[in-house]
Formats: structure tokens, sequence, C-alpha cells
């Protein structure tokens, strides 16, 4: 892509740096780039998973729902940081099936196991809690290169957004090399 490409011959586009043709179709390209990391690193788990946590960290204590988002977090070292869409749920059901009960304290309900609860907590503990699972044991590998390549997304939708057509001209040079260097890697024994 060249800067002559900005501006002209692209109806409906203006002529100013960055809002040619380049500097949209680097911006659609980032962004594009940016949803398939998000897609393939998200903290998107299992229902069964979400309610095995929140098993296993009952077992050990009484907690109140933003502890046990907190937790899981935690010992998955940020590989995965269930919503409060999925945790409520999961301990509203375990309520209703006779798992757990609720105690309103200081304005927080604070979930423990009942004896069912712990014998379903006890019999599911024999296998490994979900945050110890390959991927969340791997998370600095898993979540490391997509955070790079957003950041790195990030910064060239911005020089598509507000840079010079020259400016645009470097930035797809380095995109360019950058691409080609990181195929370079998996080339290498």
């Amino acid at each position: 892509m060249s800067g002559s490409f900005m501006g002209d011959g692209f109806p409906g586009r203006k002529g100013g740096p960055g809002e040619g043709w380049a500097g949209t179709a680097i911006w659609e390209a980032m962004e594009q780039l940016r949803g398939q990391f998000e897609q393939k690193v998200g903290t998107r788990v299992g229902r069964g998973d979400v309610r095995t946590a929140v098993l296993a960290l009952l077992l050990e204590q009484p907690m109140h729902g933003y502890q046990i988002i907190h937790e899981i977090e935690e010992r998955s070292n940020g590989a995965w940081k269930p919503s409060p869409g999925s945790v409520y749920p999961a301990l509203q059901l375990l309520a209703d099936e006779g798992f757990i009960t609720a105690e309103e304290a200081n304005g927080r309900k604070t979930y423990a196991l009942t004896e069912e609860g712990r014998a379903v907590a006890d019999a599911a503990a024999e296998t490994s809690a979900p945050w110890e699972a390959p991927s969340a044991r791997d998370s600095g590998r898993a979540t490391a290169l997509p955070k790079a390549g957003i950041g790195l997304a990030q910064a060239a939708a911005q020089v598509g957004r507000s840079g010079s057509p020259e400016q645009v001209d470097k930035a797809v040079a380095v995109l360019d090399a950058a691409r080609r260097q990181l195929y370079s890697i998996l080339a290498q024994d």
C-alpha cells in the first residue's frame, strides 16, 4: 500500500491524513485481528467448570460471590476470571439444589456448603480443580502473545486514524516486517 491510495478514488472518504483507503484498511484489519485474539484467548469456561470451581472453593471456607471470582482469577494466575453473570447463577442453582446456603450479613450474601453439598464437593475434589487445567497453567503463554497482538493492533489503528500518508506507509512497512519475523520464528528449529 502506498500513500497514493489515500483519499482519492474512494467515494465517501475524506482526503485527510489517515482517513483514506489505507488508513481505513489498517483500522479494519487491526480490529479484525483484535477480535480474533480475543476469541481465541477469551476466558469462557464451561458452566460445569464454574460450578466445580465454586464447590471447590466453598469446601475450603464460606465466601461471598466476589471473593469466589477473585479466588478463581488468582488461582488461575489471571487466565480465568469468571463474570458475575456466570458465578451468581451457578450459586443460585447450587442453592436451589440444596448444596449451598446463603447467609446475609452487612449487605452481602456469604455462601456455605450444606452437608449434601460437602459430599458433592468432596467427590468432585478427587479431580483437578478447573483452574488447575493445562490451559490455566499455561496462562502466560496463552495470554502474553495475544495481549501483545492487541497492543500492536491498537497502535496500528491509531496510526491509521491520525497518521499522515507517510506515517501510514511506514506503519505498513513495520507490520510487514513484523509478520515476516514472526513466521521466521516458526521456521527455526
